[in-house]
């Protein structure tokens, strides 16, 4: 094979992956945009009425807004909470849930999208349900 059309080819694929980078960028910067819309209209109000959902009911705990996320943790130990952030890290950005409970020595956690939809098509009914299959194992004992 000639030099010039390894050069050639190796060229368009940079310059692909430019475009894809720089496209990629604009995805993230667009989602982080409608995340901060969706952290502060929707996910931060609803885990605050949750939170004194479940105090009423003796459950007592608190909620956290730490750098880009929002954390419903238990008073009774920091590894019990159930957290929603934003993961750019994969080809779209998608909203995950978090949630870590402690069991004896051991720490059970899960990671899962809240939703299959678009950030901005997230709502209340989206996070409802997604604290209420997650607050189960909390309030089972």
């Amino acid at each position: 094979m000639e030099i010039s059309e390894v050069r050639k080819r190796l060229l368009h694929t940079m310059e692909r992956a430019r475009r894809a980078a720089a496209e990629r960028r604009a995805r993230v910067d667009q989602a982080s945009r409608d995340y901060d819309d969706f952290l502060e209209r929707i996910a931060a109000p609803l885990f605050h009425q949750a939170a004194a959902a479940l105090k009423a009911e003796g459950y007592i705990f608190n909620v956290f807004t730490p750098g880009g996320s929002v954390r419903l943790m238990s008073e009774r130990a920091a590894e019990d909470y159930i957290e929603i952030a934003l993961d750019a890290s994969g080809p779209e950005p998608i909203v995950v849930g978090h949630s870590s409970r402690i069991r004896g020595r051991r720490v059970l956690e899960s990671e899962r999208p809240i939703a299959d939809v678009a950030i901005r098509d997230l709502t209340d009914e989206h996070v409802l349900q997604f604290v209420l299959e997650e607050i189960a194992p909390f309030v089972e004992r």
